[in-house]
């Protein structure tokens, strides 16, 4: 799925930071031999995800929908000398090529994956996040918005992936299908929750990006 003009795509990679080397091989990789490989963050969203890792230096992350790993790769890139990653996805499938590109990476002692239900796992993990990153089942966002803003440190982010849903959430609610009012929903509960402070960011399939006050 392209979401960006070709050309203006490559003129926006060449003028960011470059992919490191581990994730352009993870990234071929899923390309290659996984289903739905448009799920992966991809280079410039990596690279934004790493940024706000940076600007947080986060103890405690959460990555909520792991699939390949490699967003939860670029998260860890901003962690603090204590920090962890804890990548959350459902289906074990793809767990040992997670764990193998993780090793690759060297960061084996920093990425911990967790296969399991996002809503039994998050309450089992230690407190206060400083970083989430949700790109899960579109239809659970408002669920995990509630699971993990209460356990949020005043300062942190919380960042869901795929709010334009390739515009569908522009369509009429009578028309909207399951995962398109879950979006709906969260992009709302997000811009009227008092702790929170957003701005939704047209990068690939939209990121809203909130600041929990």
């Amino acid at each position: 799925m392209q979401f960006l003009e070709p050309a203006l795509e490559r003129y926006a990679e060449d003028h960011s930071a470059p992919e490191p080397e581990h994730l352009r091989a993870l990234a071929e990789e899923t390309r290659a031999h996984v289903a739905l490989p448009q799920m992966l963050s991809g280079h410039l969203q990596g690279r934004f995800l790493s940024l706000l890792s940076h600007l947080v230096s986060p103890r405690v992350v959460v990555d909520i929908g792991t699939f390949t790993g490699y967003s939860a790769l670029c998260l860890a890139e901003g962690l603090a000398s204590d920090g962890q990653v804890h990548t959350i996805d459902v289906n074990s499938t793809l767990a040992p090529m997670v764990r193998r590109h993780i090793d690759a990476a060297g960061f084996q002692k920093r990425i911990t994956p967790h296969i399991g239900t996002a809503m039994k796992v998050i309450p089992e993990l230690p407190t206060p996040f400083d970083l989430v990153f949700i790109d899960a089942d579109k239809e659970n966002y408002p669920h995990y918005l509630e699971l993990v803003v209460e356990r949020a440190r005043p300062g942190s982010l919380i960042i869901a992936d795929n709010v334009l849903w390739s515009g569908k959430v522009l369509a009429p609610p009578a028309d909207q299908d399951e995962e398109t009012r879950g979006l709906v929903a969260y992009a709302r509960a997000v811009r009227d929750h008092p702790r929170l402070s957003p701005v939704l960011v047209p990068l690939r399939d939209g990121l809203l990006v909130a600041r929990v006050n």
